[in-house]
């Protein structure tokens, strides 16, 4: 029978959705989307200093914007600690564990001593093989694997290959500290077996851990997850994507006015390939992905192409679903509150539509259609920019005033009559018709540049167009 896929994500809670994590989470989701498996969600907050509700809604609310689901309720990691510890009492009864009394300056010396004989800082196993009776009184015990120290500790992982570690390099490490909290490379695997994870998808940095976690599922005698190390994210210098690059949070996309579409888009080809294919359909990379695909090396974040990537989903996104996209935007974006009292106002979401398609032609973000659809909310008389002003001479009021003439006898306010309308009056005048369409484009917007005109003038319907004409009229 064909084996039922389980990935899972797996995030500490840090206050917002890494956009790393955002990647490991997409290509977990993708992997067992394709498979027609699951995808479980489990909060590492066993850290409870950093692990507040505050810290999980922040990871909660990036994945669903991103639009990745998971099955089942999140699980906590921290709610399980009494699994872990009833783990850990059945490897003590094994002997696959042992309890460590060795105090922090006993370990400290341990470690001088073996830099000393260039060896790397290991646990020297003094505890491995003693009786509990001959720890001094009162002394607090952390417990250890006991890991085996001949032979290698085998990999094979789905990305990387075969990893291959000798076991003398592993020390005894770990699995619970004195004070009965369980170390995260134990709680990890205590986690995965329970929750029958079948795939561990996870960034490359995490390959260290993985022999190690490989030696705990070994000693409790329970089948060792497939893996599969995905190489990091890096900034435009190649350098570890970092503060320093800008936005590493999926919330600092999503206020830098990008679609989660485009952002899914971009990242599931951040390390993963489909032949040419760059623009994505999410049913296409559901039936493609594979972790065959997946390379090795790092792969570099480019905005540049986020961003022309993020213009195409723009243009091609039906409005009514893009005005869905602007308004939870506009949720999280400074002074987004104003536009969406404006848009829940009167007719004005028709309005809003009516002007999308104008305004997605031209914008690569959110943000660049906010700024140009604000002359539709702007209030008279409007408030220009230094374009527009010099623009509005004295030439362009006469102008204006013809053209207030001409265009209220339209009767039909749709783009093809108006259009006629004044490329009629530019003929008349003998005047090119930028020299009409300039001083129009100003009066209207208060801006010297804006979308196409004749979208502009039929968003803001016949009344509106009229008086905001007449105000710069001479």
């Amino acid at each position: 029978m064909a084996q039922d896929i389980v990935t899972r994500f797996a995030p500490s809670p840090t206050g917002f959705l890494h956009i790393g994590g955002a990647r490991t989470a997409l290509f977990n989701w993708l992997f067992a989307k394709h498979a027609g498996g699951r995808m479980l969600l489990r909060i590492e907050d066993t850290d409870r200093a950093r692990s507040t509700q505050e810290a999980v809604d922040a990871l909660i609310d990036g994945l669903t914007w991103l639009g990745l689901d998971w099955d089942g309720d999140p699980i906590s990691q921290f709610s399980r600690v009494d699994r872990h510890r009833e783990v850990v009492e059945q490897m003590l009864a094994d002997g696959t564990a042992y309890r460590c009394y060795s105090t922090p300056e006993e370990l400290d010396a341990m470690r001088e001593k073996a830099r000393a004989e260039g060896r790397p800082p290991r646990y020297d196993g003094t505890w491995r093989d003693r009786d509990a009776s001959e720890a001094p009184a009162g002394a607090a015990a952390v417990i250890r694997i006991k890991a085996p120290r001949e032979g290698d500790t085998v990999v094979d992982d789905m990305v990387q290959g075969r990893v291959v570690i000798p076991n003398k390099d592993l020390d005894d490490f770990v699995l619970m500290r004195s004070d009965g909290t369980p170390t995260y490379m134990h709680a990890v695997v205590v986690d995965d077996h329970d929750m029958g994870i079948t795939h561990i998808i996870r960034g490359v940095d995490h390959l260290t851990n993985a022999a190690r976690q490989t030696l705990i599922f070994k000693a409790l005698g329970w089948d060792v997850p497939a893996m599969a190390h995905i190489p990091l994210i890096h900034g435009p210098d190649g350098a570890k994507l970092s503060k320093r690059h800008g936005a590493t949070g999926a919330e600092a996309y999503r206020a830098m006015g990008y679609l989660p579409q485009a952002m899914r888009n971009y990242l599931a080809r951040l390390g993963w390939s489909h032949g040419d294919d760059e623009i994505m359909a999410l049913d296409d990379m559901i039936k493609w992905f594979g972790l065959d695909a997946v390379g090795q090396s790092a792969a570099r974040f480019d905005f540049k192409k986020l961003e022309n990537l993020n213009g195409h989903y723009m243009r091609s996104t039906p409005d009514p679903e893009l005005l869905d996209h602007w308004k939870i935007y506009l949720g999280h974006a400074e002074n987004g509150d104003a536009v969406l009292s404006w848009l829940a106002a009167g007719d004005h979401e028709n309005v809003a539509l009516a002007a999308l398609p104008g305004l997605k032609e031209r914008a690569k973000t959110l943000v660049e259609l906010t700024e140009s659809a604000s002359y539709l909310w702007r209030q008279r008389p409007l408030d220009t920019d230094e374009k527009a002003k010099k623009i509005l001479d004295a030439d362009a009021g006469t102008i204006l005033g013809d053209l207030h003439g001409v265009l209220s006898a339209v009767n039909d306010w749709t783009a093809e009559p108006l259009e006629a309308a004044v490329k009629g009056y530019a003929e008349d005048k003998e005047l090119k018709l930028g020299k009409v369409a300039q001083p129009l484009r100003a009066a209207l917007t208060g801006r010297g540049t804006s979308p196409g005109i004749y979208d502009v003038l039929t968003a803001l319907g016949r009344e509106e167009s009229l008086a905001r004409i007449q105000d710069q009229a001479a």
